[in-house]
């Protein structure tokens, strides 16, 4: 990286956008799954407005980009984000971790259909080993004992974040807008379809749980909001390429939270279909030579390895 404080953002960034799910598990316990989308999206929406109020950006008040605002709010907010805290109901908070790191392989696939990716060998093979991570996750052979209505809400939340980033990259980004302006626009417009799916289950009283309450207020301020801001210095510092490489940290710290706050414990199967589906990622994202697929493969599976050994020997709550 060119800029040395740009490493602490991205761990930053990475910790922030792993908590989220900690966060929402514990913001469960008081609110309902269209509750914190709705806390979440009008805190962080409220916090970006800030930001662009300090930095003097301004909102455009273009209706037809406000339309395509509009679509991309929907994919890649306030649907997933319902999605999430819906999957976790009987998800574990790792594990949504897990599931949410095959986000970049969605995004390829939906490109590839809407015509705006290549596939070369590299990037096919990418999307064969990371969606074979996936198999190994779900264990069909295992009578199908992963795939519940929650692990379906998590993976469909990342196939609209796949859709979400495609919608954006074909007709939100090149327009000369400043990035942060447009996640404030975005955040903005999300608002009002997270309302609209508030009657779904978002009318019943919300229980007074501090904990549930504060974890809400840091998901929507500091993950959400602050997040937002820090992942768009990241890209405007070292590039998009760069600032992605925060998909590889995020489930590490969803995992490792989870299972130090909420004493979650992952199979290792779990363990290693997160690094297979993490090395499709860096397949599909690779542009220049390095390592075999191998040798990328083995080392991941070492890695996963060592880290399911380390949590079954020193878990707190043993």
């Amino acid at each position: 990286m060119n800029n040395p404080t740009s490493y602490l953002r991205l761990g930053a960034l990475a910790l922030f956008w792993g908590a989220s799910f900690l966060l929402i598990k514990l913001g469960l316990e008081a609110l309902s799954p269209t509750q914190i989308a709705l806390g979440r999206i009008v805190l962080g929406a409220l916090t970006l407005l800030a930001i662009c109020a300090v930095r003097g950006l301004r909102i455009p008040g273009d209706r037809n980009l406000w339309r395509h605002i509009a679509v991309a709010a929907v994919f890649a907010n306030a649907l997933p984000w319902v999605l999430l805290a819906v999957g976790e109901q009987s998800v574990e908070s790792g594990l949504a971790g897990v599931l949410n790191a095959t986000t970049p392989l969605w995004t390829v696939l939906f490109g590839l259909l809407a015509g705006r990716e290549a596939l070369p060998p590299r990037r096919a093979a990418g999307l064969l080993i990371g969606f074979l991570g996936v198999l190994v996750i779900f264990a069909p052979w295992q009578g199908g004992a992963m795939l519940g209505w929650g692990v379906l809400a998590c993976v469909a939340a990342s196939a609209s974040y796949g859709i979400g980033f495609v919608y954006t990259g074909r007709f939100i980004t090149g327009r000369g807008v400043p990035p942060l302006a447009l996640a404030t626009m975005q955040l903005t417009a999300a608002i009002g379809f997270s309302l609209l799916a508030l009657p779904i289950d978002g009318l019943r009283m919300v229980h007074w749980d501090p904990v549930a309450l504060l974890a809400v207020l840091a998901l929507g301020v500091v993950g959400t909001g602050i997040g937002f801001a820090l992942n768009y210095r990241l890209i405007g510092d070292e590039g998009a390429t760069t600032a992605s490489t925060v998909t590889y940290i995020m489930p590490i710290f969803s995992v490792l939270l989870g299972w130090l706050l909420l004493g979650e414990q992952l199979p290792f199967r779990v363990l290693l279909g997160m690094a297979v589906v993490l090395l499709g990622v860096a397949l599909t994202h690779r542009k220049s030579s390095g390592p075999s697929i191998a040798t990328r493969l083995w080392t991941a599976i070492n890695r996963a390895s060592h880290l399911y050994a380390d949590l079954a020997t020193n878990h707190p709550m043993k």
